[in-house]
């Protein structure tokens, strides 16, 4: 696709309400995702091409790195979970695929080379242009509705996954024998009262 088509269809396409998505549909690509990680075998995409495999790849590590309290996006199988969004909601393949596109020719314009083949500082470069909307330049609105969607997407893959929710410190979903009401404390955080 080239710098033009993908602009295009950036533009034409309604980024907002192309990056929609159902939760069962949320929960079934978690479910794919974690099934491929379990696995162990290299999961081979179904909506991507090997250069937007590794772009993506690199994209939602840059979004969710690795860190002292989680694994990241990668780890939590994001890119799975995207390759299989892909298929359910055909509508997110154009903007997904048109704003990998434009990372690559942004890229080369600037340094010469892909978004994967870049160093990290340009790579980091060219998000900081992008990642912030309101101090992002008119020519880069493209690029601002792509990533901030693909962040969104990013989010939702990583939140929905085990690891996820593990970095979460979500403490629901367990066992409580005796129920003796909300806290005192929390209730008085709320300025709330149990009706005697």
């Amino acid at each position: 696709m080239d710098r033009r088509s993908a602009i295009r269809v950036l533009a034409a396409a309604p980024v907002a309400t192309a990056f929609r998505w159902a939760p069962e549909s949320v929960r079934e690509a978690a479910a794919r995702a974690r099934e491929a990680l379990a696995r162990g075998a290299p999961y081979e995409p179904k909506h991507f091409t090997a250069h937007e495999w590794d772009t993506v790849r690199l994209l939602v590590d840059l979004i969710i790195p690795k860190d002292d309290r989680s694994g990241s996006a990668t780890d939590a199988g994001v890119p799975e979970f995207m390759d299989f969004m892909l298929g359910d909601d055909p509508d997110l393949e154009t903007p997904i695929r048109g704003g990998l596109a434009w990372l690559d020719h942004e890229c080369d314009d600037r340094w010469s080379k892909t978004f994967v083949a870049c160093s990290d500082a340009e790579r980091i470069a060219l998000l900081d242009d992008i990642a912030w909307p309101k101090k992002a330049k008119p020519e880069y609105a493209a690029g601002v509705a792509f990533f901030n969607s693909f962040r969104d997407l990013t989010a939702s893959g990583f939140f929905s996954s085990k690891l996820g929710v593990q970095d979460l410190r979500y403490l629901g979903n367990t066992f409580v024998a005796e129920w003796k009401g909300c806290p005192p404390e929390a209730l008085d955080k709320l300025g709330v009262r149990y009706a005697d």
